[in-house]
């Protein structure tokens, strides 16, 4: 059996970076680790070929090859999911899909013609899907019937299927699953409240694979709560040092986590020992009532400031995520996030609009009171909310684009960048020794020199950018290089800023012309009554 894998477009997001990688001849920045893992799961004599369309086309060679083609996509990869789907229908192929996309609204997979749907969790439906295949069925459904799989028994994934040289960065899984119960989130949806690790020895096995094949530059752990059993994630930090030591510090990682890591200084310096350079934290708003509202009470415990300073402080680069517009939101949402982000000095500060995804507790809400405009959803930042709010959809959109375009003013940006890291620098960073260092190549040094034009020469940030480079020369030498890679993200927020604003007025032009259209409908109706 030969498996095409084919991992969908992203559209341009917060995250695709797409200047910023071409600074290092990078053209994604994660690889699809669902797919390399549903590979390590099907039977090994089966053969696999994996194409990432973010990174490069289809050959006809590759199409002509596959027996079966399998997909798999988040939401905002539905446009392109789709339009393979049925690419592949027009060839003759089998067709597999999976992954939270097609697991959250399967019916518009089927539609465009998807023989197989291997929905929730991989290690209990791909099982089923391969003896389905067995049997001779050129179509079915699978599903796991709310049973989670334990991650213990999940494979090596196939690593050795991606392009390496294409990547910023790699990825492995520890955990899964989020202990909270965050109105608006789709991950306990997908995965539960009850958090499943790996053992220490899997992904060290994981890291030791990585390794084999010569990969030496940053993981990041995609657990949505890296920290949802911080047990588990202890026992697993203390075995990952000495090998990180053992082995020079191939690795730097980064993750994602909930704000009461803040609580934990052993945890927080454990990281730091395992070389955790950087953790996404979601905030949401410093709102408290609004927090409350959508059950995000774990962020209201403590001050988030004090938080994120204690963590920053730590040695953990603070990576953030905002969203405007819950319920019972008050006038300004958008200028206090925009002050909150300057407070704390988080240089990277992820902003969106509220979103109803299916089958959360917020969507369910939302289409019992008939507020849901339609019942898909996108995450991207260019989306317009997918719902009625409580105060006008209009005040909430200007508040929206006028705090992103503010956030990623270029000075403003570069001004919490250096802000952040001389807080950065207060911190103890292990030694590493000579053997840790990095060799400084071509590519890197033309990016430095780029961003040095661009950025020192080029725009009116000149004076700011040398300065703040000299001062973290003078007192935090060591992290210059991880600071320029921060500073370089302008290139992206520069451009994506003002995609932002166009997109999301053009959205909203056309939600005032349709609701001028039905509100004159309703007065002609009146006057023949």
């Amino acid at each position: 059996m030969n498996v095409l894998l084919i991992y969908p477009l992203f559209p341009k997001s917060f995250w695709s970076f797409e200047k910023t990688l071409a600074l290092l001849d990078r053209k994604a920045m994660l690889p699809p680790l669902g797919l390399v893992t549903v590979a390590a799961i099907l039977p090994q004599q089966w053969n696999f070929k994996l194409v990432d369309r973010n990174i490069r086309q289809i050959t006809e060679a590759e199409w002509a090859w596959a027996d079966l083609v399998i997909l798999s996509a988040m939401i905002v990869q539905k446009e392109d999911l789709l339009a393979q789907i049925q690419e592949a229908k027009r060839r003759g192929k089998l067709v597999a899909v999976g992954g939270p996309y097609p697991t959250a609204l399967p019916n518009e997979v089927t539609d465009v013609g998807a023989d197989y749907l291997i929905l929730d969790e991989g290690e209990i439906t791909l099982p089923l899907f391969i003896d389905a295949i067995g049997r001779g069925e050129s179509s079915g459904i699978f599903r796991s019937g709310g049973e989670k799989p334990d991650v213990t028994n999940t494979p090596i994934p196939r690593f050795d299927l991606l392009e390496f040289d294409a990547y910023a960065e790699m990825s492995v899984q520890f955990s899964r699953g989020c202990p909270f119960q965050c109105e608006f989130c789709d991950i306990i949806v997908l995965y539960g409240r009850k958090p499943r690790t790996k053992t220490p020895a899997q992904l060290l096995a994981e890291l030791d694979y990585l390794y084999e094949l010569g990969w030496r530059r940053s993981i990041f752990m995609v657990d949505d709560n890296f920290i949802g059993n911080k047990r588990n994630v202890k026992l697993f930090l203390k075995e990952l040092q000495p090998w990180m030591v053992a082995h020079h510090y191939p690795f730097s990682f980064a993750t994602e986590a909930s704000v009461d890591l803040a609580q934990d200084q052993e945890l927080m310096d454990a990281m730091v020992r395992c070389n955790f350079g950087a953790v996404f934290l979601g905030i949401e708003t410093p709102d408290e009532e609004s927090l409350t509202f959508t059950q995000k009470f774990q962020n209201t415990r403590d001050s988030l400031t004090e938080g994120v300073n204690k963590i920053t402080r730590s040695g953990l680069r603070v990576m953030a995520g905002f969203i405007i517009g819950f319920d019972g939101e008050k006038s300004g949402a958008g200028a206090r996030i925009v002050k909150f982000v300057e407070q704390t000095a988080i240089p990277t500060a992820l902003f969106s609009m509220l979103q109803a995804l299916p089958d959360t507790a917020l969507w369910h809400r939302l289409e019992k009171e008939n507020r849901l405009r339609n019942k898909s959803a996108n995450i991207n930042q260019t989306t317009l909310m997918n719902f009625f709010p409580t105060r006008p959809l209009a005040e909430i959109a200007s508040e929206y684009v006028e705090a992103f375009w503010e956030l990623y003013e270029p000075s403003r940006f570069l001004d919490r960048a250096y802000r952040h890291y001389r807080i950065l620098g207060q911190a103890t960073y292990p030694k590493k020794g000579k053997g840790a260092k990095k060799p400084l190549n071509w590519k890197v040094l033309r990016a430095l020199l780029t961003i040095c034009w661009q950025q020192g020469v080029f725009r009116n940030t000149r004076w700011q950018f040398w300065r703040n480079l000299w001062s973290m020369y003078k007192h935090n030498p060591g992290g210059i290089s991880s600071y320029l890679a921060v500073c370089a993200q302008i290139e992206h927020f520069l451009e994506y800023r003002q995609i932002v604003r166009d997109q999301i007025e053009v959205q909203m032009a056309e939600f005032l012309a349709a609701e001028a259209q039905v509100k004159l409908e309703e007065e002609k109706a009146q006057v023949l009554v």
